[in-house]
């Protein structure tokens, strides 16, 4: 951040405020850590603060201090939509455009109020009156930790906050295995540790809280994986017949795709997961090394992200869809 977006920050908190903190659709642990870490700082600092989520947000997180006063936009849009026309401010973290939020973007697009937008993907839009963007931050919550102390309020940090902020980073990490986890990453992380964040039981509520059917569904991913070699490239995919099956919830799908990525000389993975609610395929794409998803996905599907993680979404059936992806690998070129 400039030293002009710190004055114009703190001149817009410098007065008791209603401020809303929106999440991108779908939101992953950095999505929901940073908007519940900045809802517990505003609350101490003053503020009136309430998150809203575009839509419903994963059970494996239902367990965050605060996530119990979320509001979802499409459970109620109409008394969700009134509150957002009262807020004086809104901050927007882990996304750089509005038509991430789906539904939202229509209501959030005539709002007059001023936007703070706190975010870490690539190709910000212009919409925020002060926009602290970096691409070169692996989650929205390391920058979150360091908005805090830019505003001087390094103080007001406590185990709630930390216990969000870490969530964040620890998921948009890896686990601490992405290429962006630096050395100051790992002292921020020390720092939070020292607030009282208990580092063994978070990963346990993240990644070992599984439903019986959720594993069903992820062996079933295992068996549709398929892999191409000569493209150092794998995917899978899930039928909507399949999602029935398992008894699909919001989250069971979260990580499936690492798996591709995880076998020996492949590089780039993708899931095709079939949403007959919406008519689309939901693609989740990652990769190693110089292979850039984030353009493949603007390209080819719809979306975006990062250079090595990215999303997007494909209106053709599952066949064409994959057809598709076959044809977008023979002309990726490895390093």
């Amino acid at each position: 951040m400039t030293k002009a977006d710190i004055l114009k920050v703190s001149e817009l908190l410098a007065e008791p405020k209603k401020i809303a903190l929106i999440p991108h659709r779908s939101p992953d642990g950095d999505a929901m850590g940073s908007t519940l870490a900045l809802y517990h700082f505003l609350q101490k600092s003053g503020h009136q603060s309430v998150v809203i989520t575009p839509n419903d947000f994963p059970e494996f997180l239902a367990w965050m201090p605060g996530s119990e006063h979320v509001l979802v936009y499409e459970n109620n849009r109409d008394s969700v939509g009134k509150i957002l026309r009262e807020v004086d401010l809104i901050f927007t973290l882990d996304f750089n455009a509005l038509h991430r939020t789906g539904e939202m973007e229509k209501t959030l697009s005539q709002l007059k109020v001023p936007f703070v937008m706190i975010d870490h993907h690539q190709s910000p839009d212009g919409y925020a009156t002060v926009t602290y963007s970096d691409t070169q931050f692996g989650s929205t919550c390391e920058m979150v930790y360091n908005f805090i102390n830019y505003l001087g309020k390094k103080q007001l940090l406590d185990k709630t906050i930390a216990t969000c902020i870490y969530t964040g980073i620890l998921t948009d990490s890896g686990s601490f295995r992405f290429p962006k986890t630096t050395g100051n990453t790992h002292r921020i992380v020390a720092d939070l540790i020292d607030l009282g964040v208990d580092n063994t039981q978070i990963p346990a509520l993240l990644f070992d809280n599984n439903s019986y059917e959720s594993r069903q569904l992820l062996g079933r991913a295992l068996n549709n994986l398929v892999v191409f070699p000569e493209y150092k490239a794998a995917y899978t995919s899930l039928t909507q017949a399949e999602l029935d099956e398992f008894k699909y919830v919001k989250g069971d799908t979260e990580g499936i795709v690492n798996y591709g990525l995880s076998i020996k000389g492949i590089q780039l993975a993708a899931i095709f997961i079939e949403h007959k609610d919406e008519n689309i395929i939901k693609i989740s794409l990652r990769s190693q090394g110089n292979i850039d998803v984030n353009q493949l996905a603007r390209e080819h599907f719809n979306g975006g992200g990062h250079i090595n993680a990215a999303g997007g979404k494909s209106t053709l059936s599952m066949a064409k869809t994959i057809e598709k992806f076959k044809k977008v690998i023979t002309q990726i070129k490895h390093s």
